[in-house]
């Protein structure tokens, strides 16, 4: 066997001084150190994402609470929309069926008022019909001295009728 330097000898020399080299300039406590800081990371960030996950279970129960209330709460204000609804038309039907009365009402005086001027009118005419006659009448059975003396009895009526 000879001990000489070959190849084998200077590679297994190199990697000595690597490793020692490697182990002055502390890199196994850099890596370690790298690694444990990663892992330091890596646990911050789950943690952050569980308290971002309760954070969003938190606001997703509020706002599944916030949409009941406000159903509840549309359901009562068409509720109570209904409810106007319904007084509303019950009132309107109301001084629908007072409007229509009271113009019923007045219709009805009207007619009444129109009959009553119907009867004066016809009461008047039958009036001036009987004086026309009356006066055709005496004018044929009357002279002048009976003319003359109804005249003058109508006049003395109406002057007593004026004092």
């Amino acid at each position: 066997m000879e001990f000489g330097l070959d190849q084998t000898f200077f590679a297994f020399v190199g990697l000595l001084i690597f490793l020692g080299i490697v182990v002055y300039l502390k890199v196994p406590g850099m890596m370690a150190k790298s690694l444990d800081d990663r892992a330091d990371q890596i646990r911050n960030e789950l943690a952050e994402a569980k308290r971002l996950r309760e954070e969003a279970q938190h606001l997703l129960a509020e706002y599944q609470r916030k949409r009941k209330e406000a159903e509840a709460e549309a359901a009562q204000i068409v509720a109570t929309a209904g409810r106007e609804a319904e007084m509303l038309t019950a009132e309107a039907k109301a001084k629908t069926d007072e409007f229509v009365a009271n113009r019923t009402a007045l219709s009805e005086q009207k007619i009444k008022q129109a009959e009553a001027d119907a009867i004066k009118a016809v009461r008047s005419a039958a009036v001036d019909l009987a004086i026309a006659a009356a006066e055709t009448v005496l004018a044929k059975k009357a002279d002048a001295k009976v003319q003359s003396d109804l005249f003058k009895t109508a006049v003395s009526d109406v002057k007593a009728r004026l004092n």
